[in-house]
């Protein structure tokens, strides 16, 4: 998860939003993703100004519960309304979340934490460009805002203020060095093991079942042909357009690549052949039954322990997205603790 700002707590439903995110949004478990096709059955909410939940006093209402929806599951933007078994549990997490910022908000004022000119200043450019044209921009304020440019900049002042909440409790607390992801890496071999894999390509001549002999001749002509023709294939893309010229197969319309896979995923006779050529070369013909298949090995990678030099970079992503899902948890029930909520 990725925390930054981009004016999501205020940003126009309908034809006004776009691609508003909130800064302290978190995927919600179960959810699919957003470009899947939605069910059929969609429900459509309406904003009335009515207050689901009160946090120490303050009001959150619906209008910003539905943004948080829209954030959650932006989808729905494009379809007006939200798949109806999925609606529940868009709204559970979006209350949670409505309700965790404005806890992190009232943190912020408790701290007197401010935001310096120029950050808001930036963050006022930032959200203004969200906007197609300046009457857009006009008419959102009008429409959300009652016309008051003064209720945009304390919209925007939180929404920096939350931001920087999470940035110093969560964010930057989270970091993860070389050192920790090596140590994580050290004790847990048994994540970092892999299979054998083959990545090949193939140019296969397959001929139709019973077919006559003046057919198989004419199959076995064609992979020898075949057979010549990849030899002199210096490349990747070189092999894989005469695969698309010449190979019968169904990988013919991928360059004839199979993509990485296991020992246990090809037949014996193309593992055979595989382990007898180096990177780059391309096989003998190779019979199976009526069939000619010859491969090229773009790489051969031995079962084993992943080298940490290979997985660094993801170790140490893997690991700030769980302390930062931590921290986030630690501090949401901290800021609870003592709190009065309210849902409604």
């Amino acid at each position: 998860m990725k925390f930054r700002f981009c004016a999501a707590t205020m940003v126009l439903l309908g034809a006004m939003v776009a691609n508003a995110q909130v800064a302290s949004h978190a995927p919600i478990e179960g959810m699919p993703a957003t470009n899947a096709m939605p069910p059929a059955k969609m429900t459509t909410l309406q904003v009335t100004g009515k207050i689901v939940a009160r946090v120490n006093g303050a009001a959150l209402t619906d209008r910003d519960l539905l943004r948080e929806m829209f954030a959650i599951f932006p989808y729905a933007k494009q379809h007006n309304g939200f798949p109806q078994g999925l609606e529940p549990q868009i709204r559970k997490g979006a209350l949670q979340m409505i309700i965790f910022e404005e806890l992190v908000y009232q943190e912020a004022k408790r701290r007197a934490m401010t935001v310096p000119p120029e950050r808001m200043a930036r963050a006022e450019r930032q959200f203004r460009e969200q906007f197609p044209n300046q009457e857009t921009y006009e008419q959102f304020i009008k429409v959300e805002l009652n016309g008051s440019h003064q209720v945009l900049r304390e919209k925007i002042r939180r929404s920096v203020l939350i931001e920087a909440l999470l940035t110093a409790e969560v964010v930057d607390k989270s970091r993860v060095t070389l050192a920790q992801a090596k140590a994580f890496y050290d004790q847990n071999p048994a994540k970092f093991e892999r299979e054998e894999q083959f990545h090949i390509q193939s140019i296969s001549i397959l001929p139709p079942a019973n077919a006559s002999a003046d057919i198989l001749q004419e199959a076995r002509r064609r992979a020898e042909e075949a057979a010549q023709q990849a030899r002199t294939a210096k490349t990747y893309t070189e092999f894989g357009l005469l695969a698309e010229k010449l190979s019968d197969d169904d990988f013919h319309v991928n360059m004839g690549d199979h993509k990485p896979c296991g020992r246990d995923q090809l037949p014996p006779e193309i593992v055979k052949a595989a382990l007898g050529i180096k990177p780059g070369q391309v096989s003998e013909l190779i019979q199976m039954g009526q069939a000619y298949t010859l491969v090229r090995l773009e790489a051969h990678t031995s079962a084993g322990i992943v080298p940490f030099a290979e997985v660094k970079s993801q170790v140490q992503s893997d690991l700030q997205k769980e302390k930062i899902e931590r921290l986030r948890s630690s501090l949401g029930q901290k800021l609870r603790k003592d709190a009065k909520i309210e849902t409604l």
